[in-house]
């Protein structure tokens, strides 16, 4: 699409998530807008939030050519966040004009418990559009450890997206239209589908090895000084209400897994397999005592756990908010199974927190079934305060 055109589409793009905005939601008492999560707010919804059923993460390579058109991609994707976000019916736009929405949720859009999270990345701040100066002081491009075997393709971006709901169509539904009012100005580079699967027989959820999986989080308490950047600390004051977001897809070579013992993978884990207690304990909610077994008789030195979190005064600081999903591929080109689970994590500070828990898993046994193959560190941007606020606003000021 040449210079002229991809403006226009643009500009057309805008003009009509404004005249949606302004004309606002026909909202029908069939419409499931009781299960809408609140859009405005300090922090973006979809890091605290519980996480819902299915989810969409995506990351985009921003095309806008100039920082206005950037600062219309923003504006644009707060006006289709906050409609999706809603439900409702949207306005006609007239008998001339293509149909306001797809229509794959019907006539009345649920509410549905939508969640949509944006952040940037490192590369947002090349010499594109003058923000050099007002990068993130911890954001960099994701670091390479050396049990990956990362694939460019699936790594990295300009922006990322969390799209989060309680239904499949839900989140398929709201990228197609985000895409749609997009066009022109940022492009898909990567996307994995996931989903949260339910509890079994109770607790947290289990991934694709068949252990619980996040299992530890940090308490709401400690939110300000684990998950949420604040002023200070080095941080341009744009950045105050955001957090820093780790994605990692991670592939599980589940054929290999699954003849292993099962002793052998809760000694790998750390956790028994049914329970999700630590091996040492009864249920999953019990905090594993490392000091009564110094050399690891009940759960060895290199069990996950243990590497990730050893419990220690120097190591508290470390902890941070997973938010992660199970994903499907199918299968790849020589016929192997493709599924793992695409982690998510939030916190202060990558190099203190997710980058210091990887180093220490480095060479853990659990790497010879797992492949850590894409992924990205983004910024999760502050919140929309109201209705004059955006996605970017004081970034862009």
């Amino acid at each position: 699409m040449t210079g002229v055109g991809r403006r226009s589409f643009l500009r057309g793009a805008l003009a009509g998530a404004g005249a949606a905005a302004v004309t606002g939601l026909t909202v029908s008492a069939d419409a499931a807008t009781s299960t809408a999560v609140a859009f405005h707010g300090v922090h973006q919804a979809g890091i605290t939030t519980d996480p819902q059923k299915q989810a969409i993460f995506a990351s985009f390579d921003v095309i806008a050519a100039s920082k206005g058109e950037l600062a219309e991609l923003f504006t644009t994707l707060t006006d289709r966040a906050r409609l999706l976000t809603a439900g409702g019916a949207l306005p006609p736009l007239g008998i001339t004009a293509p149909p306001a929405d797809s229509g794959v949720l019907g006539p009345d859009m649920p509410g549905d418990d939508l969640t949509i999270t944006v952040g940037v990345g490192a590369s947002l701040f090349d010499d594109r559009y003058g923000l050099k100066g007002r990068k993130p002081a911890k954001l960099t491009a994701m670091k390479e450890f050396p049990n990956d075997s990362l694939d460019d393709s699936l790594c990295h971006g300009d922006l990322s997206l969390q799209l989060c709901a309680s239904e499949t169509d839900t989140v398929l539904h709201a990228l197609r239209d985000i895409a749609r009012h997009t066009r022109g100005a940022m492009q898909l580079r990567w996307r994995v589908d996931g989903f949260q699967s339910p509890p079994r027989p109770s607790g947290t959820q289990r991934n694709l090895m068949g252990f619980k999986d996040g299992i530890v989080k940090p308490e709401p308490a400690d939110h300000d000084k684990l998950v949420w950047v604040g002023q200070g600390n080095g941080e341009p004051a744009w950045t105050d209400g955001g957090s820093y977001q780790v994605l990692r897809q991670i592939r599980m070579l589940v054929e290999f897994w699954d003849r292993v013992s099962v002793g052998e993978q809760e000694n790998m884990f750390g956790r028994r397999r049914d329970s999700g207690a630590p091996l040492d304990g009864n249920s999953e909610s019990d905090i594993p005592n490392y000091s009564a077994d110094p050399t690891g008789g009940a759960i060895p030195l290199t069990s996950h756990i243990r590497m990730a979190d050893p419990r220690t005064p120097d190591t508290a600081a470390s902890q941070f908010l997973r938010r992660g999903y199970n994903y499907d591929k199918g299968t790849d080109s020589v016929g192997d199974l493709d599924m793992g689970l695409l982690f998510c994590a939030y916190q202060q500070d990558i190099a203190r927190q997710f980058e210091a828990v990887q180093t220490r898993l480095i060479d853990e046994p659990l790497v010879d079934y797992i492949r850590p193959v894409g992924g990205g560190y983004f910024f999760a941007l502050p919140g929309v305060r109201d209705s004059n606020d955006h996605f970017g606003r004081s970034l862009l000021a």
